[in-house]
């Protein structure tokens, strides 16, 4: 069994704050997140690693959801 990564309550926190008015979360919604989490950690692993480092940057992050929007 993986350890969770997201935590429901604060993602109920971030709606409320939102003001939307949305206020439930299934529970798909979080495993579906905490995958992509995951991966999201996975892939910026690996271009750090591909550009020498063992640091994990926001640069990383910014690249790696860039890369998913131009495709």
């Amino acid at each position: 069994e993986t350890k969770m990564l997201t935590v429901r309550t604060q993602i109920k926190e971030i709606l409320k704050d939102s003001e939307l008015g949305v206020d439930n979360i299934s529970g798909d919604f979080i495993d579906r997140l905490d995958e992509k989490v995951k991966d999201l950690i996975v892939d910026a692993a690996k271009r750090a690693k591909e550009n020498g480092r063992r640091t994990i940057m926001g640069k990383d992050v910014w690249m790696i959801i860039w890369l998913m929007v131009d495709v």
